[in-house]
């Protein structure tokens, strides 16, 4: 079993919140986040900025014109060995005269997945890995997913009432959370690529949609499941030129069993799109089977302190008769929002 030092973890956990940085901008690409070291001091540091450009560890060598004289680096995704949009980082490492180097988990892209490690270790460098693994795979969740089940990582959100309901049963809805819960939904649309609705939420309510927040440029695709081929006003405001916005219809999508939408199929076809994450923002129907079909991964629960009477709308349609069926969950965090209780939690 490798052995890891308290400095290891200090350049490890460093890196990966330079990791983090690169959330907004590099799209259907993971996550990475790199520290060079020498002697316990900091040489350079870099991460993964934008979808096509320069990878972590390229950015951290060029600040020290890729001369490393026998240094360590630590980096949260193993380095890549193919040529794609950017030449191999694993070689690019070598040619730095890089000593070690320290790897939070390896790349599940079968391109890449342990052939970074052999490259760099025939090449003489000492390769450890494993380092905050649990972290650096949180990280990427989405793109790990997508590589490994060709599905994106499914987020559920849903403000409701303490009494679990999502609307009146005029449909009135707005607003049951407050100023700061909206504004905590923006930037929880603004880490997907994706946001699905369904056409009923797009009939009853017109939303943009979109990502509003002051400094971040992010474009999340707007898509729409409309089953009943309901979507051909052009006018609506899904159409405008904010996001492109696909629609998943009877023409364009295969039909399952019961002769509905395969919602898993929607999602293939996303994944085959290079989307790795996707915020579900729906009514209860669309919510209620994207979980019976197990393809939500994730819930956030914006939890307002009002009661609003058992006329209103529930969050969830589920068939559930008895307590058995119940489905239990996973509370991953809870904390405050405002006024509002913010839950995240996962299916057991």
């Amino acid at each position: 079993m490798t052995t890891f030092s308290k400095n290891d973890t200090h350049f490890m956990s460093l890196a990966l919140q330079l990791a983090r940085k690169g959330r907004y901008g590099v799209a259907s690409n993971p996550m990475v986040g790199c520290v060079i070291v020498k002697d316990n001091k900091i040489l350079a540091e870099g991460y993964h900025q934008t979808f096509g450009k320069e990878h972590a560890e390229i950015n951290a060598l060029t600040q020290i014109n890729h001369q490393t004289d026998g240094a360590t680096l630590y980096v949260t995704l193993e380095p890549c060995a193919h040529q794609g949009k950017t030449p191999p980082c694993a070689q690019t490492i070598i040619d730095a005269s890089v000593k070690e180097v320290v790897i939070a988990t390896l790349d599940p892209n079968p391109l890449v997945s342990g052939k970074g490690v052999a490259i760099l270790a025939d090449a003489g460098i000492v390769v450890k890995t494993g380092l905050l693994e649990n972290e650096s795979k949180e990280l990427n969740r989405g793109f790990i997913k997508r590589m490994e089940t060709g599905l994106p990582f499914v987020t559920c959100k849903i403000a409701m009432s303490i009494d679990g309901k999502t609307s009146m049963a005029s449909g009135q809805s707005k607003w049951i959370t407050g100023k700061e819960a909206r504004q905590d939904v923006q930037k929880l649309r603004a880490k997907n690529q994706a946001i699905l609705t369904g056409s009923s939420t797009i009939l009853a309510d017109n939303p943009l949609m979109t990502v509003r927040l002051d400094g971040v440029d992010s474009t999340p695709l707007r898509v729409v499941i409309d089953g009943k081929n309901q979507i051909t006003d052009t006018t609506l405001k899904i159409f405008s030129n904010d996001a492109n916005t696909k629609i998943f219809n009877s023409g364009n999508t295969q039909l399952n069993k019961a002769g509905k939408l395969d919602l898993h199929h929607v999602l293939v076809q996303l994944a085959q799109q290079n989307i790795n994450s996707v915020l579900l923002e729906a009514g209860p129907k669309l919510i209620g089977a994207m979980v019976e079909e197990g393809l939500v991964d994730e819930f956030i629960f914006y939890t307002a302190p009002i009661l609003m009477g058992s006329h209103a709308t529930s969050m969830m349609a589920l068939a559930i008769q008895q307590m058995d069926e119940c489905l239990a969950l996973n509370i991953r965090d809870i904390r405050m929002v405002g006024n509002d209780i913010k839950i995240t939690a996962i299916l057991k």
